[in-house]
């Protein structure tokens, strides 16, 4: 979601093929998800951290959405019956998310409904780990979190061989909300997640999105980089959040790869034309929500787009 200038030329330099071509299929793909976004006002609902529930939901409706909130397992999975996708997001706690959460997503599992996982600050605390736990037999459709989060979940769900898992153990450990590793140590933990949800999930195919300075998106076989976004991302609450819930939205109209790829890169390059009018992180947040209105389809899908 924010960029480092020495980082993006790293990783165009090592990139095996370079940006995308113009005309690319998942380019058209791109943009038609942003144009059904925005001429059909898909409704998402989301389970999300109550700190940021506000821009989760003005994001979404920015975007071209239309959002829906709530808490109880019976409510959310009524929506789900009316609703194109459902995000879950494991931020701030509460004593009855720990089984209102895993009942969300068996329930989501049974109806054969898509959803998001944000897995915030996955590994810190045992209620939070039996949350993230639970969800392995009834996983989400795309994952999407920072390199930390990844890695972590990926070594919670028995995913990684014995001599990764042994490697990652001693190199991660939970870090709040934000990421102790950067995005390429998460690289094989976001493949075996999207080859796992592709397995297992709804609908037969998963997505992986890991947020960072340059974000990586995979669906287990095919890997993109993302340069782009804005620093000032990380100094606004709910950021990740509300990436998230557009995800969300996307995933109401597309399928996990396009819809990851297409809230990311609509994220990016509002929270760059944000940046340029802001004067620190309040103006930033107005102006990003403006972006994400008026960031146009062909802006979102000639992006660069590092294979």
């Amino acid at each position: 979601m924010s960029i480092d200038s020495s980082m993006a030329s790293a990783v165009t330099s090592t990139s095996q093929t370079g940006n995308l071509p113009a005309g690319h299929p998942l380019r058209t793909r791109i943009a038609d998800a942003v144009h059904a976004v925005r001429s059909t006002t898909p409704l998402a609902q989301s389970f999300t951290n109550f700190v940021t529930i506000n821009l989760v939901a003005n994001a979404q409706l920015a975007a071209g959405g239309t959002a829906a909130m709530s808490y109880l397992p019976d409510d959310v999975l009524d929506i789900a019956a009316i609703c194109g996708a459902t995000y879950i997001n494991v931020g701030t706690l509460l004593p009855f998310y720990k089984d209102a959460l895993a009942d969300i997503a068996h329930g989501l599992h049974d109806q054969g409904k898509p959803w998001v996982l944000d897995p915030v600050a996955a590994g810190l605390g045992a209620t939070r780990t039996a949350i993230l736990e639970s969800f392995r037999d009834v996983p989400p459709t795309i994952v999407r979190g920072n390199a930390s989060e990844i890695i972590v979940l990926d070594r919670m769900w028995g995913l990684a061989d014995a001599d990764a898992a042994g490697t990652e153990d001693e190199t991660t450990r939970p870090a709040g909300v934000e990421s102790a590793d950067e995005v390429e140590s998460a690289i094989p933990a976001a493949r075996r997640l999207a080859r796992y949800l592709t397995a297992h999930s709804t609908g037969e195919q998963g997505a992986v999105a890991v947020s960072g300075a340059v974000d990586f998106v995979t669906d287990g076989t095919h890997d993109y980089r993302l340069p782009g976004g804005s620093a000032l991302m990380t100094k606004i609450t709910g950021a990740g959040c509300s990436l998230g819930g557009v995800v969300g939205t996307y995933l109401a109209v597309a399928d996990p790869l396009t819809a990851a790829m297409a809230a990311s890169l609509h994220f990016n390059r509002a929270g760059e034309i944000a940046e340029a009018a802001a004067h620190g992180p309040g103006s930033f947040q107005t102006e990003f929500l403006d972006a994400l209105w008026n960031v146009t389809a062909e802006q979102i899908a000639d992006s660069t787009i590092l294979q």
